[in-house]
């Protein structure tokens, strides 16, 4: 099966994937992208933009993940945009980065594979509905049922993190080391979502 996963990161969804499927992995960073090569030789690495590489290049794949940027969505930022009690900006308002709707649109009206698009819980209804799995959104076209899973958690030293997470970044330079890890999806619910390409259930997802 031919697998694109955009916004790779270092590939914490990616984890569990096995190496028995052609994987093409696109990551705008290319330090971020040199440690997803490192832990997944195997995979084609494009080191670009992951928004514009989607438009040009979908039709050539089987299965599509995508994890867009999610800061300006997040219901963390938007809570900590406040002094608490008080009406004081503690950071700058911002405008959500709609890359995520275009994205989900872009796959549910012109795709004829399968697809996933993931993001954070958001501070607003969001404007599709997605299923809530694992403190994260998830939009797809195809029915995934829930998982029952413990996030790994955010706290901790780089060392923790990277024993918690399962990756060594004791090699890496020039990269926010604790922002990476955070990123990460965690493995276990990347390889349910993909045993559910692999092994269908009839019914479609509705959103």
């Amino acid at each position: 099966m031919k697998i694109l996963n955009l916004y790779a990161g270092i590939g914490g969804n990616r984890k569990l994937w096995g190496d028995e499927h052609e994987i093409t992995a696109v990551e705008y960073k290319p330090e971020i992208a040199a440690i997803y090569s490192k832990h997944f030789p195997k995979d084609k690495i494009i080191i670009g933009d992951a928004h514009e590489y989607l438009l040009k290049h979908f039709m050539d794949f089987d299965f599509i993940w995508s994890s867009p940027p999610c800061p300006t969505h997040s219901k963390v930022r938007f809570v900590a945009t406040y002094e608490k009690g008080t009406n004081k900006i503690r950071q700058k308002p911002v405008y959500p980065n709609m890359v995520l709707y275009q994205e989900i649109l872009l796959l549910k009206h012109y795709f004829k594979g399968k697809w996933c698009v993931e993001n954070v819980i958001s501070f607003y209804e969001p404007l599709i509905h997605p299923l809530e799995m694992a403190g994260h959104y998830f939009w797809s076209n195809f029915l995934i049922p829930e998982i029952e899973t413990e996030s790994r958690g955010h706290d901790g030293s780089i060392e923790e993190l990277e024993e918690r997470k399962g990756f060594d970044l004791s090699e890496s330079v020039n990269i926010d080391k604790r922002l990476a890890l955070r990123n990460c999806v965690e493995p276990e619910v990347g390889k349910h979502i993909l045993n559910y390409i692999l092994n269908p259930i009839e019914t479609k997802q509705l959103f």
